[in-house]
């Protein structure tokens, strides 16, 4: 039988017991609010919302980059009893409107972006086109300022006679707290329903999997979009768990997330690989003005996730700064962490680590959902990582179909393809949807990417399949080179040649500047061809 429980439970326990600790800082605009203030701020939410007729299990719909306004409105939405629904900033109109009436949202809080990034306007358009959402709320930099969008309410007029006192409101832990919007790679974007308990779990799991500890508490760099899962959780929602301090930087940028890191004592970086990639180009560029050793000495946790970590940055980074990177493994769907390597111990380099504590992991055939080297005797064995625990989705909202597709027996099936080795560690081999079949072979992606990235020329690269008529599909990189390095492509086609199987190299090279990257740091391989 469930408990009562909201996921606000740890605003207000941390608030209680650090009411003077610094929770968020932004650096940006001089804010620092101690957990208190968060409290306090969080709490007028609650109430406006209360107000406004919104009930306990009411979808709120949230877009705000990394500014302290997202952790205030969303711990104000759980604190009112309703589901957090967190959007992706980058959503046109379209995709707004799309979203709010897939989740059924009764109010939406919106920032009101930038120039480069009007998120107000679009976030505007699409509220316009959900009848059955009925409040708009508009998040301006200035909470005193009239809104720059004629006929809308903003959060700072909103909440102006509202009471920084709230009881928040007891739910069931098996109720739905977050609603999740998968990247939508194939079809349409599903909603992952994550549960009161699924995201308190995960965020608690900190202590096991980081040696986590409120008594001597970490300083966060926030620099994963608070809108996906990995953010929010391991970083936002751990960090109020264990009584952290949240530093927050709106987009990454290497450079500025350098100088932060040294300036508030970042001891705890999270990111995904393209994040640290960047973080070491940025290191050469800034010379004498960062002081790596005192980020070194600082520095007590680097985590990676989202996708495979090549082992050169893993390499290059321990060297630079001391400290291993910790790789870990998740989705939207397991809320997100489901494996991490094992803190304390020595890393396997390349490997997602073990399943955290109350979580299981197997492999499986695809198709039957057999599973795959049951007994560990083959470590080569490859299958499809199926995820069962504490950490796995409801369901996705109002999809039942698609909910008994991806979850029997209470087993998540990732889409991923991965093996195991005797120890139980495992290791991503590639999605299973950006696996290439070249003449009846099966090449994975990844491992032609960390081969190339071996090349002293190569800075990053994404390997892709493009069709051929014989072939059924042809291997091609896509690859950033080193700054000053001179490489033709069929110099890097004949040296791949010589590193890798006739059926894997690459025959076709094009190098670029830049890769497109989602929101959250990763490659956007559906845009390359």
């Amino acid at each position: 039988m469930s408990a009562t429980f909201n996921l606000a439970s740890l605003l207000d326990d941390s608030a209680e017991k650090y009411a003077e600790r610094e929770a968020i800082v932004f650096p940006a605009a001089g804010a620092r609010l101690t957990y208190a203030q968060l409290r306090g701020a969080a709490d007028q939410v609650a109430n406006l919302l209360a107000s406004r007729g919104i009930q306990p299990g009411d979808k709120v719909a949230l877009s705000c980059a990394n500014l302290p306004y997202f952790s205030i409105v969303y711990w104000g939405i759980l604190k009112a009893g309703a589901t957090v629904v967190p959007l992706n900033v980058l959503l046109k109109g379209r995709e707004v409107a799309y979203h709010l009436a897939d989740s059924d949202a009764k109010a939406y809080f919106c920032f009101q972006g930038t120039p480069e990034l009007p998120i107000g306007q679009e976030g505007h358009a699409g509220f316009e086109q959900t009848p059955g959402c009925e409040h708009f709320f508009l998040i301006t930099v200035d909470p005193s300022a009239p809104s720059p969008i004629e006929g809308t309410e903003t959060l700072g007029q909103a909440v102006a006679e509202q009471s920084p006192r709230f009881e928040t409101v007891g739910t069931d832990e098996d109720d739905t707290a977050v609603i999740l919007y998968t990247s939508g790679t194939t079809g349409q974007p599903k909603g992952a329903e994550l549960r009161h308990r699924n995201m308190r779990d995960n965020a608690l799991a900190g202590a096991d999997i980081f040696g986590a500890d409120a008594e001597k508490p970490d300083t966060f760099l926030c620099v994963l979009p608070l809108f996906h899962s990995f953010g929010q959780t391991v970083i936002q929602n751990a960090g109020v768990a264990f009584g952290g301090t949240v530093v927050m930087l709106p987009r990454f940028e290497a450079g500025p997330a350098l100088q932060l890191m040294q300036s508030e004592g970042v001891t705890f970086f999270a990111g995904v690989p393209t994040m640290y990639w960047g973080l070491l180009g940025a290191l050469k560029e800034a010379g004498d003005s960062v002081d790596v050793t005192q980020i070194a000495k600082q520095l007590r946790v680097a985590a990676a996730g989202g996708s495979a970590l090549p082992v050169e940055v893993h390499k290059n980074f321990e060297e630079k700064f001391g400290v291993t990177i910790l790789e870990g493994y998740g989705l939207s769907e397991t809320s997100p962490v489901a494996s991490f390597s094992v803190y304390g111990e020595p890393p396997r380099v390349g490997s997602i680590g073990k399943p955290i504590p109350g979580v299981e992991m197997k492999l499986i055939e695809p198709e039957s959902w057999e599973e795959v080297n049951a007994d560990d005797s083959d470590p080569d064995a490859v299958g499809e990582i199926a995820i069962k625990g504490h950490n796995i989705m409801k369901g996705y909202y109002g999809r039942p179909e698609a909910t008994d597709e991806a979850i029997q027996d209470g087993w998540f099936r990732s889409g991923d393809l991965g093996r195991r080795d005797a120890d139980g560690w495992y290791y991503i081999v590639d999605r299973s949807k950006d696996m290439i079949i070249r003449g009846g072979y099966n090449v994975y992606p990844r491992e032609i990417e960390e081969v190339l990235m071996s090349h002293p020329a190569v800075s990053l690269a994404a390997v892709i399949g493009v069709p051929h008529d014989s072939h059924g599909e042809e291997v091609k990189a896509v690859v950033i080179l080193e700054d000053g390095a001179e490489l033709t492509e069929d110099e890097l086609v004949a040296w791949s040649k010589e590193q890798m199987a006739g059926y894997k190299y690459p025959r076709i090279v094009e190098f670029v500047p830049q890769l497109p990257m989602t929101a959250t740091g990763k490659i956007l391989k559906r845009e390359l061809s």
